[in-house]
């Protein structure tokens, strides 16, 4: 059974940087899609950044330029270093994995049947 586990979340100043990591455990698809969603308090999720298993990253427009998604594969975790952080960043961050890697081809969310219990990152001005 597929694990996520995030981690990483804190409150920051404006300006500052955090790297945020999702553990993954009982992993062992070869095509796949990993994504971060964060969700701000009074609003819906949204998509933050995916990489799938050849190594393609996308980014939303909000964070492109200040977010990076990377994974070691090693260590089976996934990361997301969040740079020059505003406070319209301030959220509940998740990650979640589709088996089939159709999400990060334009497909349905609805195909990220795992989801870890998110972290919180808070910025300040």
């Amino acid at each position: 059974q597929v694990q996520l586990v995030e981690s990483g979340g804190s409150s920051v100043q404006a300006g500052e940087s955090l790297t945020l990591s999702c553990s993954t455990t009982g992993f062992t698809y070869n095509a796949y899609c990993l994504g971060w969603f964060r969700q701000a308090p009074g609003k819906e999720r949204e998509g933050v950044a995916a990489l799938d298993s050849e190594g393609l990253k996308t980014y939303s427009d909000a964070v492109k330029g200040r977010f990076t998604i990377s994974r070691d594969n090693a260590k089976n975790t996934l990361y997301l270093q969040l740079n020059s952080l505003k406070p319209e960043d301030t959220a509940m961050y998740y990650c979640a994995l589709d088996p089939g890697g159709t999400y990060c081809s334009g497909g349905d969310v609805n195909a990220l049947d795992a989801w870890g219990q998110g972290t919180l990152v808070t910025v300040s001005s």
